[in-house]
């Protein structure tokens, strides 16, 4: 069997439209290729494109135009809401800035959230949050709803999140951009044990200490990579 790129985009465009009909281009022919394993940094100015990109790969936004294939899938083309909801579920884990976790619940609870959509038993679902907040050091903290936990805390507990289904891809908003930089350095230790584990990761940030970490780093502006292995000015 080829070996072939996990991520893979050719010439993807994504524009957005005012209600007057005017149209917002936000990616201009992005071409991305991610190989598994890889850990691969975007940086780039504000409003360049990147989150919105890693939008497009988490099929959670759509492509105006272009290709884009998945573990050697094509799936640029579908547009129909619940079979990319189950691509997602199974292929993609999601770690944001902001952590979005749900404060009614406690941490076991949110980590173990995906897996009812995933179709996972309650008891497999829930024994599999528990031994992941034990992997990121909040076996205490199961039971604590997020606002009763830190920054650092919080994000370790998405992380969770995000891998409780098994996920071959992670992809990462600025994982580290509400953080210090003595917790965001735990997070991003964090992320090079999944990379040790196969995890493919594609993180977006702004922060140069933050991205030293990755494999690669890709540099976009104005809507389009224009440098694929950037290297930070020292």
């Amino acid at each position: 069997m080829p070996d072939f790129p996990i991520i893979q985009t050719q010439n993807i465009c994504k524009s957005f439209y005012l209600e007057g009909g005017q149209e917002i281009p936000v990616l201009r022919g992005v071409d991305l290729e991610v190989q598994k394993g890889e850990f691969v940094a975007l940086m780039g100015d504000s409003g360049g494109g990147k989150s919105t990109l890693l939008n497009v790969i988490g099929c959670l936004h759509p492509a105006t135009f272009g290709s884009y294939f998945l573990d050697g899938e094509d799936i640029g083309h579908i547009s129909d809401d619940y079979t990319l909801a189950f691509i997602r579920n199974r292929k993609i884990g999601f770690i944001f800035q902001s952590f979005n976790l749900l404060h009614k619940l406690s941490a076991l609870k949110n980590v173990a959230l995906p897996g009812i959509y995933h179709g996972m038993p309650k008891e497999e679902r829930e024994q599999k949050a528990s031994q992941l907040l034990i992997d990121m050091g909040l076996f205490d903290h199961a039971e604590h709803r997020p606002t009763k936990l830190s920054g650092g805390q919080q994000q370790r507990v998405a992380i969770a999140r995000a891998l409780i289904n098994d996920p071959q891809i992670i992809l990462a908003d600025e994982p580290t951009g509400a953080l210090d930089s003595h917790t965001g350095e735990e997070i991003m230790k964090i992320f090079m044990k999944l990379k040790s584990k196969g995890k493919t990761i594609l993180m977006v940030t702004h922060s140069p200490s933050a991205a030293h970490y990755a494999d690669r780093i890709i540099f976009m502006r104005d809507g389009r990579i224009i440098d694929q292995n950037y290297k930070i000015p020292k």
